[in-house]
């Protein structure tokens, strides 16, 4: 008998903690948060009430979240080393790059970078949360040779970033929007870049470090830059004038995967799809522009029909910006600037019982080699 234990190929199925933050079905198409569901959630609160949520477990009374909305608000502007940093890039720079460079960089700046107590860790959430939309709006603006854009407090979280990245106040429409798709990007359970940030937070590395690796996890086409390659597929689609069902079919002959379908825990439709689907819906009715609807709903059925497959929130995210007006290569770190929440989440609650995350690997290589004399080798 092997004296391998079993193993889990990419740790599929695999328990490895226990978390208060996040429940997922993946066979009924469910995404709860502290045992709110996403629906209820993305319609009745804010993304500042969520974050409050994913922190401390239950929804903010008015003054609780007076405050946090008052300290996020407070925590916004950027640092002149920042800037510099963000003014140093190149033009050309991955956004996700410079990202993921200028989170580091905030741990050179913050004195309490290594106060690992849970309220000074609470502090550094939400520093981490009010600065992240700051940083992408500044890069935009700054590569493009614009001034970056001073916050306004008087803004919510969503309203000021796309201020910030446009110079412009939103309408209520698009900040009411632009809040939700916050909202269902915010947690989801133990995805890749979440385990990464604990994995690097159960060594008692600092916030910063764990938020670094966590966005870099989820640059990756197969995690957060999914929602790009779904919108170059739909431009491509749109600017060659072909036929979306045929393009859909030829991908699939040539066993190409089409992006934004399918989830490695959804057997149904995510329901973070369905609620950007109607967000979508409203945003072309409010703009009579029903482009990039038809146009995917096109695709979603093509792709149902041929593989049974059911779009994820990467396919119908990539429409909203789209229509928002954000640039393509920021959709990846705008779900960052949601996600903040739920790492931080994971990392507060992580650090309330750490523990060190080592699984073991099965060794499959070779065995009882002895080292040949040098010229002997091959």
């Amino acid at each position: 008998m092997s004296s391998i234990p079993p193993t889990a190929r990419g740790l599929e199925g695999v328990i490895a903690l226990e978390s208060r933050l996040c429940r997922i079905d993946g066979e009924r198409g469910e995404l709860v948060y502290c045992g709110y569901d996403i629906r209820d959630l993305a319609r009745n609160t804010t993304f500042e009430e969520t974050a409050y949520l994913l922190w401390h477990g239950e929804l903010p009374n008015r003054g609780a979240l007076e405050d946090l909305q008052g300290r996020l608000a407070a925590g916004r502007a950027l640092e002149p080393q920042v800037i510099e940093l963000l003014e140093s890039a190149p033009s050309s720079a991955d956004p996700m790059s410079v990202l993921r460079t200028a989170v580091s960089a905030l741990a050179l700046v913050d004195p309490e970078r290594d106060d690992a107590s849970p309220a000074a860790n609470l502090r550094k959430a939400i520093r981490l949360t009010a600065r992240t939309p700051g940083i992408v709006a500044a890069f935009d603006r700054i590569r493009r040779g614009r001034a970056p854009v001073a916050p306004r407090s008087d803004l919510s979280t969503a309203a000021d970033f796309l201020y910030r990245l446009t110079g412009r106040v939103p309408g209520e429409a698009a900040e009411r929007i632009f809040d939700a798709c916050l909202v269902l990007h915010a947690e989801h359970g133990l995805n890749a870049s979440t385990f990464a940030a604990r994995v690097i937070g159960a060594t008692l590395a600092d916030m910063y470090a764990a938020i670094s690796g966590a966005i870099g996890a989820l640059a990756g086409p197969l995690h957060g830059g999914a929602n790009i390659e779904v919108m170059a597929m739909l431009e491509d689609i749109r600017s060659s004038g072909q036929d979306p069902a045929g393009w859909v079919r030829a991908r699939l002959a040539r066993k190409e995967r089409i992006m934004g379908f399918g989830h490695r825990v959804y057997r149904t439709l995510d329901p973070r799809a369905a609620i950007l689907r109607d967000l979508l819906v409203h945003l072309g009715e409010e703009r009579g522009d029903r482009t990039w609807l038809d146009l995917s709903t096109r695709i979603r059925d093509t792709v149902e029909a041929e593989k049974g497959l059911q779009p994820n929130v990467d396919f119908y995210s990539a429409s909203v910006y789209a229509m928002l007006d954000i640039p393509r290569d920021l959709f990846t770190p705008i779900f960052a600037v949601s996600r903040m929440t739920g790492w931080t989440a994971h990392l507060l609650e992580q650090w309330s019982d750490n523990r060190l995350i080592r699984p073991r690997e099965a060794y499959v290589g070779p065995s009882d080699r002895t080292v040949p004399p040098l010229d002997d080798r091959r």
